[in-house]
């Protein structure tokens, strides 16, 4: 559903994003490595170009063999994606995934995927119709996986800005998250539409970054 926000909060912005028509813009999703993992494999996961997110993350894309460097496992990259218009709220929905031996929509959604997408939205989005997140699923299942960005006119405050899907770790605080990508509390609770500046594991918070993929 989407939030209607009180009319004292007319100008703040909210995650769910209402919008119409075939726009897209760029957006960022912010994916911790659950193993070791090529750039490539990363890329591949979420269909995106592997120069694009060795870019993103302001890594060497010129040196040979980039795409089959090994990224260890924790490491926490931003991953550049389309973010478009589905069922009138963004989205990023053209991640396909086959399903391994042992996966469960828990384990796509947590450890896969690192939170990004949830076992129900998973569910909901292939029309499964078992509810038990823990049931194995088939191996080889292609399964699509729905995936949370923004783009809110690619601006911040009036300024150019592209947008990182975050998910809120266990320890980590608002004001700590604000600080590590130089942004403030207040701009981070307005674009979420929070009412406090409070946010518990597992939330996604947008967090508004300089509008160039290397910064």
């Amino acid at each position: 559903a989407v939030v209607s926000l009180a009319p004292g909060a007319a100008e703040a912005k909210t995650t769910i994003e209402p919008c119409s028509g075939s726009d897209s813009c760029q957006a960022l999703l912010g994916y911790t490595l659950y193993a070791d993992m090529k750039v490539s494999e990363v890329a591949a996961l979420f269909a995106a170009d592997p120069a694009a997110l060795l870019a993103a993350n302001a890594l060497d894309f010129g040196a040979p063999g980039a795409a089959h460097r090994i990224l260890p496992m924790g490491l926490f990259v931003r991953v550049p994606t389309r973010c478009s218009c589905a069922d009138g709220v963004r989205k990023s929905v053209s991640v396909r995934y086959a399903a391994r031996p042992e996966d469960t929509l828990a384990t796509v959604a947590d450890v896969v995927f690192a939170g990004l997408a949830s076992a129900d939205q998973i569910r909901n989005e292939n029309g499964l119709a078992s509810t038990d997140p823990d049931a194995p699923l088939d191996a080889g299942q292609k399964l699509v996986i729905p995936l949370p960005c923004v783009c809110f006119n690619s601006s911040d405050n009036n300024l150019p800005a592209m947008y990182l899907s975050y998910v809120v770790q266990v320890g980590d605080t608002v004001p700590a998250i604000a600080a590590s990508y130089e942004t403030t509390v207040t701009d981070v609770m307005n674009v979420n539409a929070m009412g406090s500046p409070v946010a518990a594991p597992g939330d996604i918070l947008a967090i508004p970054l300089p509008g160039t993929l290397t910064n």
